[in-house]
């Protein structure tokens, strides 16, 4: 496995910002073991406020994993108590402030050091985001929003689970501003390709042919497929449909990713989505999800990247690293990253987006 350090990204292992870590759907009140960041959570849903709940895994008690366990009489009666969880073990009970509330056989004070890490959590886009800081800090951006999420008009799909890659995220995030691949991987004839950098964003503005998602001769189509931190991405696409892509991806190692894929699509004649429209939008996920494994495909078999050969053409891959690079490092350096590459980029031999041409 290629690591953080072997890219040169920067300080810290693992980047700053919002990260997928299960769909909400499957988060209920017993509890999941997941791993990210190198390291064990317990994640489950309270059953008094229904919120989601993640904390370090291991008790602090004797180092139990409150969320790996089935044969215990705790796990089997249920081992959540309104917002609050037991260990499988000795049955030490964690608020979801992470503090424990209740030992069962002590009648002594609960010990200060009886209590685990917290994270900060949110449900979004049908999905569970933590907000990760190898500095500890609060969240310094929002998660972004799909205006037609709650449309009657749109078919909001379930998450497509794909698991994990052996691969670093940094070769992920390179496809956003790899418009030489596109025609070779996708069948695209790209007509106009740009990259604009602002902030804890990037953005990739393309329009052309593409034989997966569309038959020769069809529709063009447009894309605007934006990063919103070094994880989430989202593109609205027009076409064959109106949709948009959603493709999360975190660290669950250094060189290992965890990824998933989802589609939101607009019914071509209904105000309100029917089950011919859901039907169709699931095939056009799955058309969805077969270009996004043909990019999968390669990543599984690369070797890594770590200084590419770049050619006039290849897009603002330097640029895109350098952007990147801002999640791995102090966040007092982000303005500086900012300032380095924000702008708008053209590869060489591409046209300019006609959005941005008209703006």
């Amino acid at each position: 496995m290629a690591t953080t350090q072997e890219y040169g990204l920067g300080a810290f292992t693992y980047p700053r910002g919002w990260f997928m870590v299960a769909e909400s759907a499957k988060v209920t009140d017993k509890p999941m073991g997941v791993k990210f960041f190198g390291q064990e959570f317990a994640l489950y849903r309270g059953k008094q406020s229904g919120k989601v709940v993640l904390l370090d895994a291991y008790c602090p008690h004797m180092g139990t994993h409150l969320a790996r366990n089935t044969t215990s009489y705790v796990a089997q009666d249920g081992p959540v108590e309104g917002d609050s969880i037991r260990c499988p073990y000795h049955a030490w009970r964690f608020g979801p402030d992470g503090k424990c509330n209740h030992i069962p056989y002590s009648s002594g004070p609960i010990p200060p050091a009886a209590k685990v890490r917290s994270w900060t959590v949110r449900e979004h886009l049908g999905a569970v985001f933590v907000w990760h800081d190898e500095e500890g800090g609060a969240p310094d951006y929002e998660l972004p929003e799909i205006p037609e999420w709650n449309d009657p008009a749109w078919v909001v799909g379930s998450y497509d689970d794909l698991g994990t890659v052996n691969v670093h995220p940094q070769e992920i995030i390179d496809n956003i501003t790899d418009v030489a691949h596109f025609d070779p991987v996708h069948g695209s004839r790209t007509k106009f390709f740009e990259n604009e950098f602002r902030g804890h964003t990037v953005t990739q503005r393309m329009g052309g042919g593409h034989r997966t998602l569309i038959a020769e001769g069809g529709p063009m189509l447009i894309t605007t497929a934006t990063y919103h931190g070094p994880s989430l991405l989202l593109t609205r696409m027009s076409g064959l449909y109106d949709s948009w892509i959603i493709i999360a991806h975190t660290p669950v190692e250094d060189g290992v990713s965890y990824v998933w894929h989802n589609l939101l699509v607009k019914s071509a004649t209904n105000a309100q989505a029917n089950d011919q429209d859901r039907a169709a939008a699931r095939m056009y996920q799955d058309a969805a999800l077969a270009a996004f494994a043909q990019d999968f495909e390669v990543w599984k078999h690369k070797r890594p990247n770590f200084k590419g050969l770049y050619v006039q053409g290849d897009g603002p891959f330097l640029k895109q690293r350098a952007w990147y690079k801002q999640f791995y490092n102090p966040r007092a350096q982000r303005d500086e990253f900012h300032k380095s590459v924000d702008g708008i980029y053209h590869a060489k031999g591409f046209e300019g987006a006609p959005q941005t041409k008209a703006a």
